[in-house]
């Protein structure tokens, strides 16, 4: 079953607790993160609870955002698939990815949603760098994205390019819910079920799948340098540039 070990926190100068920091232990069952989602996303609108950052892995899942096709789902009976409420289409969430849900408060952090989904891919994008891996967004597809050189150009004769990290966000009252899935070393076998993100032409790929001795304790603690440098006490960063993208 899986624990919650003890949080740690984010402070400002006055002491105040601004964002806390989870790990959850084990595979996490979705249904209890989304449960226990609801109820502190529920307390941060009501004041009661401080922004929150939860770091964590779930048991084999397909789930569905408010976007998905029913097409895109071509093995249904591979592994449970669930409605997440949140955006975008189908992603697969399983053993080896890092899972980090974000409830922000955007009342406090300025509210544009373009902004926010920016400032996610930015701190993911941040995250690969600290690997040596140049992490890229890409018009109209929101998620990272890696160049592939090492593999065959794609049908058209461009560059390679595979999936890295998906985003997906909810927001009530201006509080985020859902947040990022980072492939740290999945089976992207498992990816086969579904079109990911409604991509038909492009792969996904982990930082072991790019050759690199990463652990999932490495990949946490880049998180968590590069989160403060995107989300700190003054809000969304300053340097962001606003996001290339309608939603």
């Amino acid at each position: 079953m899986a624990q919650a070990r003890k949080a740690t926190a984010s402070k400002t100068d006055g002491d105040r607790i601004m964002v806390e920091w989870r790990h959850w232990e084990g595979l996490v069952p979705y249904e209890t993160a989304l449960a226990a989602m609801e109820e502190r996303v529920a307390a941060i609108s009501a004041g009661t609870a401080p922004e929150a950052v939860w770091l964590l892995e779930h048991p084999p899942i397909y789930t569905a955002g408010t976007s998905a096709d029913p097409a895109d789902l071509t093995d249904p009976d591979r592994f449970p698939v669930h409605s997440a409420g949140r955006g975008g289409q189908y992603t697969y969430h399983g053993p080896g990815q890092r899972i980090a849900y974000v409830m922000l408060d955007l009342n406090a952090r300025g509210r544009d949603v373009r902004r926010f989904v920016c400032a996610l891919e930015g701190w993911v994008i941040d995250t690969l760098a600290e690997f040596n891996v140049k992490g890229e967004r890409r018009e109209g597809r929101v998620g990272v994205w890696v160049e592939r050189p090492d593999h065959p150009p794609a049908a058209d004769g461009s560059l390679r390019e595979d999936k890295i990290a998906a985003i997906g966000i909810k927001l009530r009252r201006w509080v985020s819910f859902h947040g990022i899935a980072i492939n740290h070393d999945p089976d992207l076998s498992h990816f086969d079920g579904i079109v990911p993100c409604g991509i038909r032409d492009r792969g996904v790929t982990s930082l072991v799948d790019l050759g690199l001795p990463v652990s999932m304790a490495d990949l946490d603690l880049a998180l968590r340098r590069a989160f403060d440098r995107r989300f700190g006490a003054d809000g969304l960063s300053s340097q962001l540039p606003p996001a290339p993208r309608s939603m």
